[in-house]
């Protein structure tokens, strides 16, 4: 497969490719080309993050619901220690001179979750930064899937040095349409779950809001990520 620059998109690309360059680049940073020779678990495995992914994508949201069983009432200890939690992976991975993004990401959310919380006095309301992503995320999908223009078609023709061409390909349009509609299903059941739970309300909202959050982050996010890595390579498997 023949290098692509790394540089930004030409004065005067068309939309479509600037949209393809950007997806396509934050795939392969996560391991996820279909170009490249690997098996599906290591594709996976990568995309995570491995040991170091699971757990700093958990690790804060566990500190905040284990805080707040130990002191139900001291909302900042919750706060304060999620926040740390975060905050550690960050300075790890710049003490390593690692690329910071996704720890930084995390601390990003969770301070703002944090602050919300702090604002509002209602430790649920920790979880409405992720129920506005849920939202963003899903209708993102579930537009682009149809108008036509599939995110995970963009991201992979980019890629696979296919351009839009896969858009006049009956089969790939096929596949990258329902590809993204499965991304758009998983972030609004999340939201279809979770939300109704924070409207209820209730003495254990939090703890039963922070572990339905967990059961559905990266175990379904995980095989997600399988069906879209091989369903891609499958209708390219004429370029491997």
């Amino acid at each position: 497969m023949t290098e692509r620059p790394e540089n930004d998109a030409p004065e005067g690309a068309s939309a479509s490719s600037v949209l393809g360059q950007a997806f396509g680049e934050a795939a392969r940073r996560a391991g996820l080309d279909p170009a490249q020779s690997t098996s599906t678990g290591a594709a996976v495995w990568k995309a995570i993050g491995g040991v170091r992914g699971i757990v700093e994508s958990v690790l804060p949201l566990v500190v905040f619901l284990v805080s707040l069983t130990i002191w139900p009432d001291n909302n900042v200890l919750a706060v304060v220690a999620s926040v740390a939690a975060a905050a550690v992976f960050t300075v790890v991975r710049l003490l390593q001179r690692q690329a910071p993004s996704a720890a930084l990401g995390g601390l990003v959310a969770v301070g703002v979750a944090g602050a919300l919380v702090l604002f509002t006095g209602r430790a649920e309301d920790n979880f409405i930064p992720g129920f506005i992503t849920n939202v963003v995320y899903g209708s993102a999908f579930l537009v682009s899937a149809v108008v036509g223009w599939s995110i995970i078609g963009l991201a992979v023709g980019f890629l696979m040095d296919d351009g839009v061409a896969w858009r006049k390909d009956r089969r790939k349009s096929r596949v990258f349409f329902w590809l993204a509609i499965m991304w758009a299903a998983l972030f609004f059941l999340r939201l279809g779950v979770q939300f109704p739970m924070w409207l209820a309300g209730g003495d254990d909202v939090v703890q039963a809001l922070g572990t339905v959050k967990l059961v559905m982050g990266i175990p379904l996010f995980a095989p997600l990520v399988a069906v879209t890595w091989l369903a891609s390579r499958a209708v390219y498997s004429d370029r491997r």
